[in-house]
C-alpha cells in the first residue's frame, strides 16, 4: 500500500511542481494535470517509484544517486510518453526543440533536472512523505485505487477519442458559463 501513496503523492507533487514551472517559465499552457479529475502527474509517480528501488548502494551516495535518479526517471519519462502517444495519440510535452533530445520524449536538460529532483527527494522529501505515508489509514487504500482507476480509464477513453489534452481542463468551460438567476 505504502508504493501506491508514494506513486499518488509524488505524482501530486510533480502536478504542483509542472505548473510553478509552467508559471515561471510564462508557457502558454500553465494546464499540467494528465488525468480528466486528479491533478496528477503519473510520470512523477512512476519516476520516484523507480528512484526509490534504486539499490542501496546507489542510494548512499549522492553522485551515484543523482546518476541513477537521471537514468530513472528519464526511462520512466520516456515509456510515458510512448505509452501516451500509442494509446491515445496525444503528447504531454515535447522537446524537440531542445538540443541532446531523443525522439522528443526526454532530452539532457530534463534529465539533470530529474538528477537532481531524485537526490532532494531522497534525502529530503521522501523521509517526510513515508512518515505521512504511515499515518494515512489502510481502509482508504480501495477507495483510492478506485478513483485512481476510474479517472484514469476515464482520462484515457477522452484522451484517445479527442486526440488532444484540452479535454482534461473540463474546468474552464464550466467557469466560463453563465449564471442564471433564479
Amino acid at each position: 500500500m505504502e508504493w501506491f501513496w508514494y506513486f499518488g503523492i509524488y505524482s501530486f507533487l510533480g502536478f504542483c511542481l509542472e505548473v510553478l514551472f509552467a508559471r515561471a517559465t510564462h508557457q502558454s499552457k500553465r494546464d499540467r494535470k494528465c488525468f480528466f479529475l486528479l491533478p496528477l502527474c503519473p510520470v512523477y509517480g512512476l519516476g520516484a517509484l523507480w528512484i526509490l528501488a534504486l539499490p542501496a548502494p546507489v542510494r548512499q551516495s549522492n553522485l551515484l544517486l543523482f546518476f541513477g535518479s537521471a537514468l530513472a526517471a528519464t526511462g520512466a519519462e520516456y515509456l510515458m510518453s510512448l505509452f501516451y502517444e500509442r494509446l491515445t495519440g496525444v503528447h504531454f510535452w515535447d522537446y524537440r526543440h531542445l538540443p541532446f533530445q531523443l525522439h522528443g520524449r526526454v532530452c539532457l536538460l530534463f534529465s539533470v533536472f530529474w538528477g537532481m529532483l531524485g537526490v532532494g527527494a531522497v534525502r529530503v522529501l521522501h523521509p517526510l512523505v513515508a512518515q505521512f505515508t504511515a499515518l494515512i489509514p489502510s481502509f482508504l487504500w480501495p477507495f483510492a485505487a478506485c478513483l485512481l482507476l476510474l479517472d484514469g480509464a476515464l482520462t484515457l477513453v477522452l484522451l484517445r477519442r479527442t486526440h488532444s489534452t484540452d479535454i482534461l481542463c473540463w474546468y474552464r468551460r464550466v467557469s466560463r458559463l453563465p449564471l442564471r438567476d433564479s
